[in-house]
């Protein structure tokens, strides 16, 4: 199965290590600094050109990978309990 994460984005849900909320996860210094090397490293994408709300970290051959959705990170995980 797939999670379809916004503007034609899908990522397999078997891939998913976590979705996370904008606002609370960018609160720690950590996550800030593994963010800013993830997207100088090219892990990063964006499944929008809206304001992020969310972001899922997912496994794509054997790399972590990191992509920004517009959605809530609870519509996400609504998503991915259907």
């Amino acid at each position: 199965m797939y999670l379809h994460i916004g503007s034609n984005k899908n990522i397999r849900k078997r891939h998913i290590i976590g979705i996370f909320d904008i606002d609370n996860a960018t609160i720690s210094r950590t996550t800030r600094q593994y963010l800013a090397k993830a997207e100088t490293r090219g892990e990063v994408s964006a499944a929008c050109e809206e304001l992020p709300r969310a972001f899922v970290l997912y496994q794509e051959n054997e790399t972590n990978k990191i992509c920004f959705s517009q959605l809530s990170s609870t519509a996400l995980l609504g998503r991915c309990e259907e």
